[in-house]
């Protein structure tokens, strides 16, 4: 029986290689946080740099072109359970990025955060090391560009009404919608108006209108709304029963995804001891349970 012997080769000093004229200034411009690659004599940038130009063989022509830093994701592959080598300690991906001016790609690690992150097309920029030797790790990694942010947004503001507003709200603080109609044209207008858009005369005949309508259009909408009952929430255009124009309202009492065109509605008020002179007293409009209208 052949016994094995397990032999260890090491070098306590590390193993020490020349770089040679390309790879070097490639190198030396990483440990000055620039990226660069060799132009070949068809006018190709190769990154990393090569000193041949692999389509041909031929030598490449030594002038150096600086590139990226930033680049684009054309393939890559997540590692879920870094290794101890490997650059980071958490996830992260392995991908092939294409570095703006270079017609080659470099493999190297992205701090995506989350698998769902990564795709072809990531635009990615490098995340430098604080102490750099002249090494590919001075890249520590690339990391997706910011294309999104959350920007906090508030505005308060005071709206003095005219006589028509004025009283369409004294009736929304009475628990009724307000129009008008025109007395040439006949159509009745909500909220209430003094003249008519359309004939150009003015309106003088007031018109009390029920609270229930007819959806004609809507919008899901997903950014939180302090009078919306809940997020997602429709904005919506209803028609009135009596009216001739639609006016927008918020509706409740069912998913958004269920409202529909056509639906009949019905407006939730605010308790009367909480009605005043504004549309928050309209909390807003749920099904009725009707069938649907055609509009």
């Amino acid at each position: 029986m052949i016994q094995r012997t397990r032999h260890v080769l090491e070098f306590p000093g590390g193993y020490t290689r020349t770089t040679g004229p390309v790879i070097g200034r490639f190198l030396t411009e990483l440990r000055d946080r620039r990226l660069v690659g060799v132009r070949t004599a068809t006018g190709r940038t190769l990154v990393p740099p090569l000193e041949y130009d692999p389509d041909t063989g031929d030598a490449v022509t030594g002038e150096f072109v600086e590139v990226g830093p930033a680049g684009t994701v054309e393939s890559w592959s997540w590692a879920g359970s870094p290794r101890a080598g490997h650059p980071l300690d958490r996830p992260f991906a392995w991908a092939l990025i294409r570095l703006d001016g270079a017609d080659t790609s470099l493999l190297h690690a992205v701090d995506a955060g989350d698998v769902r992150a990564m795709r072809p097309g990531l635009r990615v920029r490098p995340r430098w090391r604080a102490e750099r030797a002249g090494h590919v790790t001075d890249i520590e990694c690339f990391v997706p560009e910011v294309t999104a942010m959350t920007a906090p947004v508030r505005v308060e503001y005071t709206v003095t009404p005219g006589l028509a507003l004025a009283r369409f709200l004294s009736g929304i603080a009475r628990g009724v919608f307000l129009g008008s109609r025109c007395g040439s044209c006949g159509k009745v207008y909500v909220p209430y108006r003094l003249s008519c858009p359309e004939c150009g005369v003015a309106v003088t005949e007031e018109v009390e209108l029920p609270g229930t309508g007819t959806v004609t259009t809507f919008a899901i909408n997903n950014l939180p709304d302090p009078r919306a009952p809940e997020v997602p929430f429709v904005s919506a255009y209803v028609l009135l029963d009596g009216a001739d124009i639609p006016m927008i309202v918020l509706i409740g009492g069912i998913p958004a995804h269920e409202v529909r065109e056509g639906m009949r509605v019905r407006a939730v008020w605010a308790p009367e001891s909480e009605r005043g002179p504004s549309m928050d007293s309209v909390r807003w409009f749920a099904p009725t349970g009707e069938p649907d209208e055609e509009v």
